[in-house]
């Protein structure tokens, strides 16, 4: 006898999660084939990392982690961000120092029931974000796609913060007008700023402490004409502490990557979000 809820939900997919076939698979295929070989061109590795882990909360937020008990009563979680393991696997399991540029393709899962893919790379102890964004043009350009480059450092709304003592979660939350409300003529053109011109300008207004991180984004040396500055954004990723970057094409995210240092690695990486980018192909094509 067949259990009638069961037989409600015979074939259904549930919210969130992925289906590819036809053409979304030949895309993904291809994404995917194409990605693994410029990436192999500049020394990655490739690396396929375990779907549970015990590490997620150093990546995200508690509360976007799909979590449960292994045998031993200990908490794991579904992988919902690559970073933090394939760091702390090469460096303490594997303990491989010629391993320092790898590679990923593989899901991500966050609560209740979202699945991601995602083409990740990270640049362990080589703080390289130019050649990660680099990559990720030449990644775009197989494709004919030129999506606006947006540019941030996270330490600049962490200063701002210690500047005139405001919470980080204003930042986090995207309170823009909590910002404007400090009626602060250098924090409001902050905010305004869009692109390098911008931010050179800013430099000659803002509180000292800021400029050096203007100055990490001025001479991050892309040749990419696209490129826009996003000075306020805050990256909710735990480990992403100073310049970071983004892909977007219109109010889809196809790219994000950053500086970060795990273990006291300063380590540069990305991810190619591979499902907007199908969505973006298909509607391309």
């Amino acid at each position: 006898m067949i259990n009638s809820v069961s037989a409600d939900f015979d074939h259904e997919i549930p919210n969130g999660s992925r289906l590819y076939f036809g053409t979304s698979a030949k895309l993904k295929r291809e994404l995917e084939n194409k990605a693994s070989k410029i990436l192999e061109n500049h020394g990655f590795s490739e690396i396929l990392t375990p779907y549970f882990s015990y590490h997620q909360h150093l990546s995200v937020a508690g509360a976007k982690l799909l979590k449960f008990s292994d045998p031993s009563n200990h908490e794991i979680a579904l992988r919902a961000d690559s970073t933090v393991d394939v760091v702390r696997i090469v460096r303490r399991r594997l303990k491989d120092e010629s391993l320092k540029r790898l590679f990923y393709i593989q899901p991500t899962f966050k609560y209740p029931s979202e699945e991601f893919y995602q083409i990740g790379a990270e640049l362990i102890d080589e703080s390289n974000l130019a050649l990660a964004i680099k990559i990720a043009i030449q990644i775009f350009r197989e494709f004919s796609l030129e999506p606006v480059l947006q540019l941030s450092n996270i330490e600049i709304p962490k200063r701002i913060c210690e500047i005139l003592n405001l919470p980080i979660s204003v930042f986090e939350k995207g309170e823009i007008e909590t910002i404007l409300a400090q009626n602060c003529d250098w924090l409001a053109k902050t905010a305004r700023a869009t692109n390098l011109d911008d931010v050179e300008n800013l430099r000659k207004i803002v509180p000292e402490e800021i400029r050096p991180c203007l100055d990490e984004i001025l001479n991050l040396g892309v040749e990419y004409k696209n490129i826009r500055v996003s000075l306020l954004y805050y990256s909710k990723m735990r480990y992403y502490k100073a310049l970071f970057f983004r892909f977007l094409d219109e109010n889809s995210v196809l790219c994000n990557g950053g500086n970060y240092e795990i273990d006291g690695l300063k380590s540069s990486g990305f991810a190619l979000l591979v499902d907007a980018l199908i969505e973006k192909l298909m509607i391309k094509d």
